[in-house]
């Protein structure tokens, strides 16, 4: 059984939650891994010791655009803070970009002028506890994400996935080190760090650019929308279906048919009813419904009209007519 939505209140605290959490394990795994590298020499440590620190960054900035993008809206800001995950998003895709790029660099000095690792069984004792503790934090912020949709959170794991097999790489490159005296193992796992860094910035970049570039919902939430209003029978077609995330926050707006005859507290009422039938399922939800008169509608103009964006128009990905 699916669980409840959560209210904006509730997925705020979780994310609050989650967000501190990395922050730490961020920290003690940075602490951890400097202190094996000065002792062993290893470059593939050193790589992942980068790669926790620019994620200890990232972090913070997660754990502060979180708070920020649950703010209410005010005077300045009529539609929220929400887009505050996603520049933070944004930031961490620059971060891991910078990261893999120093990565790569000493890998491929190393591997011209290979240095033998020393204490390797500290490098190794120190990637396998911090392979379990990402792994940990992984699982905790994928919960987290089945309950709230931050764009930050879903970074920040993107993040930490990424690291969870980039530790795993350098882990088993230190260990081939060790056992077989080649170090040029070590630099060939942080060559393979730097790629999964580059592979995992990229898909952080399209999640924020979505987002900021206002992208619909997906298609299962838009269909789903479509059915909570039209379980009413006095509204048909419902058409000009817009929504976006921003942060926690989702924004929806439609037309929809009534029956000319209603009065307008009769028309007030209904879509009251429809509004708080989507809230159920979407309670972050600020949501606009237009009433036209069906069968006596006049197209509607401005710069979204269906005219001003070709002939194909606004067509809708839900199954309805988007023209009014």
């Amino acid at each position: 059984m699916a669980a409840p939505p959560l209210s904006l209140k509730e997925s705020a605290a979780l994310t609050r939650r989650i967000t501190l959490a990395s922050v730490s394990v961020a920290a003690a795994l940075l602490a951890a891994k400097l202190g094996a590298w000065a002792i062993s020499g290893s470059v593939a440590l050193l790589a992942s010791a980068a790669d926790s620190g620019l994620d200890l960054i990232a972090s913070l900035v997660t754990f502060f655009a979180v708070r920020y993008a649950a703010a209410p809206p005010d005077a300045e800001h009529r539609f929220g803070h929400g887009k505050a995950e996603a520049f933070a998003s944004l930031m961490q895709a620059g971060l891991v970009f910078a990261s893999a790029a120093l990565i790569a660099r000493e890998a491929i000095v190393q591997i011209g002028a290979p240095t033998p690792l020393r204490n390797e069984g500290w490098a190794v004792a120190v990637m396998a506890l911090s392979t379990v503790a990402t792994g940990g934090l992984i699982a905790a912020q994928s919960w987290v994400l089945r309950r709230t949709a931050s764009v930050a959170v879903a970074g920040d794991r993107a993040h930490y996935a990424t690291d969870l097999a980039s530790n795993l790489l350098a882990l088993g490159a230190i260990a081939a080190a060790a056992l077989f005296g080649a170090s040029g193992w070590d630099a060939l796992g942080a060559l393979a760090v730097a790629a999964l860094l580059l592979w995992g910035a990229i898909h952080v970049f399209r999640e924020a650019a979505g987002q900021l570039m206002d992208r619909e919902l997906s298609p299962a939430a838009r269909r789903r929308i479509v059915e909570l209003v039209a379980q009413d029978p006095r509204l048909t077609d419902v058409h000009r279906l817009r929504s976006r995330a921003s942060g926690p926050y989702v924004h929806i707006q439609m037309h929809v048919d009534l029956d000319p005859a209603l009065t307008l507290q009769a028309a007030h009422e209904v879509l009251l009813e429809a509004e708080n039938r989507v809230l159920a399922e979407f309670p972050n939800a600020d949501i606009i419904i237009h009433p036209d008169p069906r069968g006596a509608a006049e197209p509607h103009g401005g710069a979204f009209a269906g005219e001003a964006l070709g002939k194909r128009g606004l067509k809708d990905d839900v199954g309805v007519s988007a023209g009014s």
